[in-house]
């Protein structure tokens, strides 16, 4: 059987430029920050912890829990210490938890085709399972169920169960995306980087699909956003107790509390208001959003202040560089008529475009949207009250 309680080193992974978001989530959840990379946290704990890591973690993708090291100079190596394993006390043979993903990640000069690790190490598996049962568990590409992860890089392979299974951004509300949207864990970590404390207002012109709006209603919520899916790799895992994670999602409902932030989300395409709010109900949250069709200029933007956040287009899926110049220099001008009292964020995959708001800049923020280098750029719109905001501390 899985010893659910052996601690391990935990890796979880996120896109560039967001380690520093998802560390800091990790200590608040009370877990230790071993090393901070490009693309992941280290933590550690036990498999019992990562029920708790995959239903509050905002922006990480795939909490990865460690279950050995072993050396490979080839495939042989790695079929045969892979096979030693006790699979048969980690893995279903029957039933609807027997079926195995693996995938890899391989810098090896032995490999050249990462497909051809997962075979491998997919075949050393279902042999053991084949020698010890006499069944052969169903495997596959599909992540909806138990999820084993290769590292291979040189001569060094570190395995892990991908605790997970489907990323953790796919929270499950966001079933009409429409085009470019923002994925869910970079639209918190685009949040959680403007400071904003859930208590004050939220606006949103732009809204497209509503990513933002939900995912910062989630937060003034204090709404785990696993809560919104009931799959993890985890579940498909020898030992796991059906009855330990009903208790934490239930402690995760207890803690939800009430705001009276507004937070508002618009936008001039009607359809995409339409699809923000459906997913917002999808997401349990639609209450809590103000929706309205109107050109961006037109947002009503409350006078207590807060943070307006626009995520335009950049040029590099839609649109073209003079239409565009023309869009941030009416955001500009929209931030300095409308937004006083406010901190004014815009997120942009292009500088040129960025350098057209008019606005000076007080920090500059580097995200990836996939392969994208971002900035989220901060502006200060305080007028007359600034002070007396900085002596609050609040935004």
């Amino acid at each position: 059987m899985t010893d659910w309680k052996r601690k391990s080193k935990i890796l979880i992974t996120c896109p560039k430029g967001i380690p520093p978001r998802l560390a800091g989530e990790i200590l608040a959840l009370g877990f230790p920050v071993l090393a901070e990379e490009e693309a992941v946290v280290k933590t550690e704990g036990t498999l019992a912890d990562t029920m708790r890591l995959n239903l509050h973690l905002r922006t990480g993708h795939r909490v990865l829990y460690h279950l050995t090291d072993f050396p490979a100079e080839n495939p042989e190596d790695l079929y045969r210490n892979l096979r030693k394993l006790p699979w048969e006390e980690i893995l279903h043979e029957r039933g609807e938890h027997a079926y195995l993903c693996v995938t890899s990640t391989a810098d090896t000069a032995s490999i050249s085709d990462v497909r051809f690790v997962n075979r491998k190490a997919k075949d050393a598996i279902v042999d053991r399972m084949m020698e010890k049962y006499a069944v052969r568990p169903d495997s596959g590409p599909d992540r909806d169920r138990a999820v084993v992860h290769v590292f291979w890089k040189g001569s060094a392979v570190s395995l892990y169960l991908d605790t997970s299974g489907e990323p953790l951004s796919r929270r499950g509300y966001r079933k009409i995306p429409l085009a470019a949207p923002m994925q869910e864990t970079l639209a918190a970590a685009v949040i959680l980087s403007t400071g904003w404390n859930g208590r004050r207002d939220f606006v949103n012109p732009m809204c497209g699909s509503g990513t933002l709006a939900i995912e910062a209603a989630l937060f003034a919520e204090g709404k785990a956003p696993g809560l919104l899916r009931s799959n993890y790799g985890f579940v498909h895992l020898r030992g796991f107790d059906p009855a330990a994670w009903r208790a934490i999602r239930a402690a995760a409902h207890d803690a939800q509390k009430e705001t009276a932030a507004r937070i508002i989300a618009t936008d001039i395409d009607p359809q995409a208001v339409a699809a923000a709010r459906q997913n917002a109900r999808t997401a349990g949250v639609e209450q809590r959003i103000e929706f309205s069709v109107c050109p961006f200029q037109e947002t009503p933007v409350p006078e207590r202040g807060g943070v307006v956040v626009l995520n335009p287009p950049y040029g590099e899926r839609t649109g073209d560089f003079p239409a565009l110049t023309g869009l941030y220099r009416r955001i500009g001008d929209f931030f300095k008529q409308s937004c006083s009292g406010y901190r004014g964020y815009i997120f942009t995959g292009n500088a040129a475009l960025g350098k057209r708001v008019g606005l000076r800049t007080t920090r500059r923020t580097t995200f990836f949207n996939g392969e994208i280098e971002c900035r989220l750029l901060e502006y200060e719109l305080y007028a007359g009250s600034r002070r007396k905001e900085k002596e609050n501390g609040t935004k």
